[in-house]
């Protein structure tokens, strides 16, 4: 089984040091690159293609958001997590819409660095504990509760379902649909949730009140 390789992208040297050396004790880890910024990493991007990217969102020369928006257009498959200080709220939504797979806060231990990769690298989306928490919190019932409303009984349920990390195929199973039928509920999700990716489709679905955290 092939190593991961995973891409640091924050530019405070000791934080990426420190995070190297915790990601030097998972198992399944390989090499380790870093960058200092976006553009920087960009750069790199010509010749080294990791697995992971954990990104920064406020750095120098290009931040996050611009540099995973760039990423993406140019690597759609690319998988990147950003990276996150508690109260930084008013940034997930732009780095949702720029295509990110996740969050995590800089202050996560091991475990939860761990399964975030784990998560991305089966297709799923993670989001830290900490993070989902203060999304609900900053968002008033009623507006819940309008949201959700726009959203008809089964795109609440195959949304619920698109949450728990199901495929297409399993949550046409489940529902005893076929799974043209849930390409489709999916289209119509992200058209009206104006949604880019499922990371955007989960991020409504906790803003609106249809998965519980």
């Amino acid at each position: 089984m092939d190593k991961t390789t995973v891409f640091l992208v924050d530019d405070h040297q000791l934080f990426r040091e420190g995070l190297k050396l915790l990601l030097s004790n998972i198992s399944f880890i390989g090499d380790v690159f870093e960058a200092s910024n976006g553009q920087e990493f960009l750069d790199a991007l010509e010749t080294v293609m990791p697995d992971i990217i954990f990104m920064d969102i406020e750095m120098p020369v290009l931040n996050g958001i611009e540099t995973t928006k760039t990423a993406i257009e140019e690597y759609p498959d690319i998988r990147i997590i950003a990276l996150s200080m508690y109260g930084d709220e008013q940034y997930f939504t732009k780095m949702i819409n720029a295509g990110v797979k996740g969050f995590i806060l800089k202050n996560s231990g091991i475990q939860e660095v761990e399964n975030a990769i784990m998560y991305v690298l089966s297709d799923k989306t993670y989001f830290s504990q900490e993070i989902v928490t203060a999304l609900v919190q900053s968002h008033s019932r009623k507006k819940k509760l309008s949201k959700s409303g726009e959203l008809s009984k089964r795109e609440v349920e195959v949304l619920f379902n698109i949450c728990k990390g199901y495929s297409n195929q399993e949550i046409a199973d489940m529902l005893f649909i076929s799974k043209r039928t849930v390409d489709k509920h999916r289209e119509n999700l992200l058209f009206k949730t104006r949604s880019k990716n499922t990371a955007g489709l989960v991020m409504y679905a906790i803003q609106s009140g249809i998965i519980e955290v």
